[in-house]
Order: C-alpha cells, then sequence, then structure tokens
C-alpha cells in the first residue's frame, strides 16, 4: 500500500526559528507531490522559542499561515494545533530554550527517538518526516531514528524553496494569488513566483532486520542505537574447502574451482597475515595452483590444462577477470553495499614500481578457513537445491 492510501498520514517536522518550513512541506506534500499525501495530523518538534514563533506564525488568527493554507488550497481538515507543538525539556520538565550543550543533544536525541518509535509503532499509519528545519543535530537525530524505526510506508524528505524567497522571513508558501513580500535584500517580489519542491531523501530501514525488542521498549537513542548495533550481524567470511563454499555476512555461496581456489589463496593469505599479491608475482600462481588442485585432483584434465595455461604466462588479461567474477559473486548475494567489506580491493603499492597488490581488507580475525565438512548445525540452507550458486547469479 502507498503512503498516501494509509488512513491515518502524519508530517513529523523538527523546526528552530523558521516555521516556515511547516507549510512549505505541507505546501509541497499536498499540492505538488502527484500523487498527492495530505496529512491528517501534523506534528512538530522544535524549542521553546520555536513553539512560540510555531504557534504565533502558523496557528494564530493572524497571519495564521497554517489555517491559510488549507484555505487556499482547499485542503480538508488536518488536525494540527497548540497541543501538536512538542518541544525538548530540561530534567525539571522546562522547555529548552535552544540546543547548545552536549546534554541538550542528549534530551533531543532521547526525545526524537521516543516520538519516531511512538508514531511508527501505529501500522495503519504513515509517516513522513521532514529534516528542512531546526539545527543540523535535530535533522539529523530525526533521520537516525527513521533509519531504526521506519517502514516501508515512512518517508523522509527535504524542501527546496528558489531563491529569493528561500532568504524571506515572510514567505510560507506559493500563494495562488498576488502577494507582495520584501526580501532580505530589499527586493520586492511576489509569492505566486516562488517555486517549491520536494526532495525525497532515500534511508536503509533496518527495523525489520532487527529484532523486535529496541522497537518495543521505550528508551534513550544512545540504548537504541546499541541495541540494534548488538542485533546486527557481524562481519564474518568462513571458507568451507571441501564443498567450495563461501559464508560471507551470513549467506552461503558456490563459487566454480577456479574461482573458489583464487578466493581461498587471497583468504588464507590475509588470515595468515601475509601480504595481497599481483598477478605478475610467481606466488600467486604456484599458491592458486595448489589450491586448484586439492579441489579438483592433480592428475585431473582440468587441473592439467589449467596449469599449463596458467605456467606458460599468467598475466592481467588472467588476473583481472577472476578478481571481478569473483567479486561480482559476492554482490549479486549480498548486494554492493553488505559486500564491500569481502571483496578482493587494490592494496599497497609494490615498493619501487607502480604496480599495486591486490587482497582482502577484512580482519584476519574476522576469517575462518574450514578444511572439513560443514558441521551439522551449520548446513542449513546448503543442499545442491538451494545453496546460492554465485557464479549463476553473477553471469
Amino acid at each position: 500500500m502507498k503512503p498516501e492510501d494509509y488512513s491515518r498520514r502524519v508530517l513529523l517536522a523538527v523546526t528552530g526559528l523558521s516555521p516556515q518550513v511547516v507549510t512549505e512541506t505541507l505546501y509541497a506534500l499536498a499540492c505538488k507531490r502527484q500523487p498527492p499525501f495530505v496529512p491528517t495530523e501534523i506534528h512538530l518538534l522544535t524549542t521553546a522559542e520555536g513553539r512560540q514563533r510555531a504557534d504565533l506564525a502558523l496557528l494564530s488568527e493572524e497571519p495564521g499561515w497554517f489555517h491559510r493554507l488549507r484555505k487556499d488550497y482547499a485542503l480538508p481538515p488536518i488536525d494540527f494545533d497548540a497541543s501538536s507543538i512538542h518541544t525538548i525539556e530540561d530534567d525539571e520538565g522546562r522547555p529548552l530554550d535552544d540546543i547548545r550543550s552536549p546534554v541538550d543533544n542528549v534530551r533531543l536525541a532521547d526525545r526524537v527517538t521516543d516520538m519516531v518509535r511512538q508514531l511508527t509503532a501505529d501500522e495503519s499509519a504513515a509517516l513522513h518526516v521532514s529534516i528542512a528545519g531546526g539545527r543540523k543535530t535535530m535533522g539529523f537525530y530525526l533521520g537516525y531514528a527513521l533509519s531504526l524505526f521506519g517502514r516501508p510506508q515512512d518517508r523522509l524528505s527535504h524542501v527546496l524553496v528558489s531563491e529569493p524567497f528561500e532568504s524571506s522571513w515572510d514567505f510560507f508558501y506559493p500563494t495562488p494569488y498576488e502577494r507582495i513580500i520584501t526580501t532580505r535584500d530589499n527586493k520586492l517580489v511576489d509569492t505566486r513566483d516562488a517555486r517549491v519542491e520536494l526532495a525525497e531523501i532515500p534511508f536503509v530501514r533496518l527495523r525489520e532486520q532487527l529484532a523486535q525488542t529496541p522497537l518495543d521498549q521505550p528508551g534513550s537513542f544512545a540504548a537504541a542505537v546499541d541495541r540494534a548495533q548488538q542485533a546486527l550481524p557481524p562481519l564474518s567470511l568462513e571458507i568451507y574447502t571441501r564443498r567450495r563454499l563461501v559464508r560471507a555476512g551470513g549467506e552461503i555461496i558456490r563459487l566454480e574451482p577456479i574461482q573458489f581456489a583464487f578466493y581461498w589463496t587471497f583468504a588464507h593469505r590475509r588470515k595468515a597475515g601475509l601480504s595481497g599479491l599481483h598477478w605478475s608475482e610467481d606466488r600467486l600462481v604456484e599458491e592458486l595452483l595448489e589450491r586448484y588442485s586439492e579441489l579438483v585432483g592433480i592428475h585431473s584434465g582440468d587441473y592439467e590444462r589449467t596449469e599449463g595455461a596458467y605456467r606458460r604466462g599468467f598475466d592481467k588479461s588472467n588476473f583481472d577477470p577472476l578478481k571481478s567474477h569473483v567479486n561480482r559473486c559476492l554482490e549479486s548475494v549480498l548486494g554492493r553495499r553488505a559486500a564491500k567489506p569481502y571483496l578482493i580491493t587494490r592494496q599497497a603499492r609494490i615498493s619501487g614500481t607502480r604496480y599495486h597488490r591486490f587482497g582482502l581488507d577484512l580482519e584476519p580475525e574476522r576469517i575462518t578457513i574450514h578444511h572439513g565438512k560443514l558441521a551439522a548445525t551449520e548446513c542449513v540452507g546448503d543442499t545442491d537445491e538451494n545453496v546460492t550458486v554465485a557464479a549463476e547469479q553473477a553471469g
């Protein structure tokens, strides 16, 4: 279901001294976006002064820019009043005038976390979060909290206003009629000419990957991040030589024999604390063939053909396709971002040359090489039918 189809549609924004971001964002969502996302309710998170400015500028009888916007564009009722403006408070429950100290930042982070957690607990709601207003730390915490708690129907955005309206205190949204205002540099402009666009910001949704505990329990921002970190699987690379299997990031991948021998060579060197290798170094061919012979047998036709070809000349034309194919296999299964720690990458320059060695950057303690069979408890999904054959996926 799309965000606009939910019965409860919430706009959550942080504001500081510029309450205009609320009406600008509302205009962009309800009047410019196709299809429109018309909130059923709005919530603001701000400071004591920000609350006063939002109350006077948006909710007062005059100028009352929130009410004007609804009337100008015939928007349906939206639940937004003084109770919808939430402030950051100190330990005594008094609203903070500004976010200036490390302690203030902790209070801000905790308040943001609690609000996003509560709003995303309602499965019938779609949440649209704007980080256009307030201090940078306010937007950061709000976006981070949405990454922790956000669901498929939730969105994150920043509103963009054309010059010179962006710098005017008297601009709240493009009016459908003539309205002349004075900009900061003393120019007269018509608000009908303003352009307001919504820039949606992609974000990583971690909610489905995390245990439910951090989502169900109230707590601080730091505690939520800590629990989320603990729930994510640690980096781990396991090489199973008997089955030609690689387990990376929790996923099991099968490589073709020569590709597996190639990757096993670099994993072994990294595990042993040895440097990477360049294709021009003879030991690469020696180690690669040694491992390949363990996989296919030293007297097999496959080994004899490969040995003959590699000993006659192993160069960049052999090395690059192997490296690219192995890396592509990992990316096809794990995705580009998750595969990055496990890829064979360029490393330090070889002294006195213009060449670079290649190897793994993963910490040696994260690498385990198993020379026996997979243990029974480790064979989940490891059958000929359902194990991932990366070479096929990579094409």
